[in-house]
């Protein structure tokens, strides 16, 4: 029997800001999607309240005015490199990783069986929270469809103290288990699957484990049929060990504030370029065309409009420079004059990898040096070389009214010890 745990961190984004500032420790939190829009992460105080996730800022906004709640605007910069600390610190628990969101990582414990696992559990919680100030659950178990619910079952309920290994419940207590728990709780199931579930009279998670996994895939599909015999203790999911490189970048955001002039446009698909781009080249793709969109938003009361369209560039490309010009040839196939923009978008399409690219006589080698200068400049110094055509003002750029500092990767904002 395989031993996979999965290692969760609580409210990933609301216990990084918790980190800087103790004062929001135990009280109502919220972050804020982007353009401050609706909460994506909430403290369990916050939960308690009844708000939910993805509910729209406005209607909270009452309560946060009055104290009652803390709203914060979500900090990408701070969160990543939080993230980066754990899954390095989590590697060193087990030589076998894999990295599966910003806030969870599986780990391949089986070479462990001589220890006490709920033990080494609870000595991987200690130590991350020691280390980076996090908490997090951990849940052990022969899949990682069972890791995951044993992750859920120490989440919600504190007689586990944060740490679930169901490879040493009986057989009995794990069906009870299981009985009570909801099948939208089942990793891959949600809210999507659940009713067509449940239709089928399938409701526990017990219930989708003794469900005929043969019929599950006729009515559903082959990856709902690994799950039922994920949960039954088959593993047919493995770990991955490398991870794989994206077949499509995007980067798109909303703007702080309506856009009706093309200047503000070109200057938001050049950053949503450049962001793109520096992704793309870290993982050592190249692009084979670009897509680009603006649209106006569906809520005003004002004519509207949408358009993309995609750029095949000449050859296979990761340079900013080449990728941008394409994408403001787009921009400038799809711009209407009379309308308020709220959004825009770019999506680097038909990624391989640059190793794999055939070789031909304009290869442009200048192409490469420059763009391992820029993005060794801006590792070091954040973004501070840009093309021109991104503008300095960006008074387009999304609102962030409660944004947190930096902490970890601004020398500016770094915490001051007085």
């Amino acid at each position: 029997m395989k031993s996979i745990a999965l290692i969760d961190v609580n409210n990933f984004y609301v216990s990084c800001e918790r980190v800087f500032n103790p004062k929001l420790e135990d009280k109502p939190v919220v972050v804020l999607s982007n353009n401050d829009g609706c909460a994506i992460s909430r403290s369990n105080e916050a939960k308690a309240l009844g708000i939910k996730m993805g509910i729209p800022f406005f209607k909270i906004r009452d309560i946060v005015d009055k104290g009652e709640v803390t709203a914060l605007s979500s900090n990408y910069t701070l969160y990543l490199d939080m993230s980066h600390r754990v899954m390095s610190l989590l590697s060193k628990f087990s030589p076998d990783q894999e990295v599966y969101s910003v806030d969870e990582s599986f780990l391949d414990l089986t070479a462990f069986k001589s220890k006490d696992l709920i033990k080494y559990g609870q000595q991987i919680k200690s130590k991350i929270k020691q280390w980076t100030g996090l908490p997090i659950s951990v849940g052990i178990g022969a899949t990682k469809t069972l890791s995951k619910l044993a992750n859920h079952i120490a989440k919600k309920n504190p007689s586990f103290k944060g740490v679930c290994n169901l490879n040493v419940m009986d057989q009995d207590t794990l069906d009870t288990w299981m009985s009570h728990i909801a099948v939208n709780e089942v990793w891959g199931v949600g809210r999507s699957l659940a009713p067509k579930l449940n239709q089928l009279g399938i409701m526990s998670v017990l219930d989708l484990k003794e469900a005929d996994p043969e019929y599950i895939r006729q009515q559903f599909s082959i990856v709902l049929e690994k799950t039922v015999r994920e949960l039954n203790g088959v593993m047919c999911m493995e770990l991955k060990d490398i991870e794989e490189p994206n077949k499509e970048i995007m980067v798109s955001r909303s703007f702080g504030k309506r856009v009706d002039d093309k200047q503000s446009l070109i200057e938001a698909v050049t950053s949503y370029t450049t962001r793109a781009a520096e992704r793309m080249r870290k993982q050592e793709s190249v692009a084979s065309s670009i897509y680009v969109y603006i649209r106006t938003s569906p809520h005003d009361d004002e004519r509207q409009y949408a358009n993309g369209v995609n750029i095949p560039l000449f050859q296979p490309s990761d340079d900013t420079m080449v990728l941008t010009n394409a994408a403001l040839l787009g921009l400038d196939y799809i711009y209407r004059k009379g309308f308020n923009y709220q959004k825009a978008g770019v999506t680097l399409c038909h990624l391989t990898s640059k190793h794999k690219m055939q070789g031909n006589l304009f290869n442009d080698t200048i192409s490469h040096s420059r763009m391992k200068v820029m993005d060794t400049i801006n590792q070091r110094w954040k973004g501070k070389l840009k093309l021109g055509s991104e503008g300095v003002t960006k008074e387009w750029e999304m609102r962030s009214q409660f944004k947190s500092k930096n902490y970890t990767t601004n020398w500016d904002q770094l915490i001051i010890a007085s």
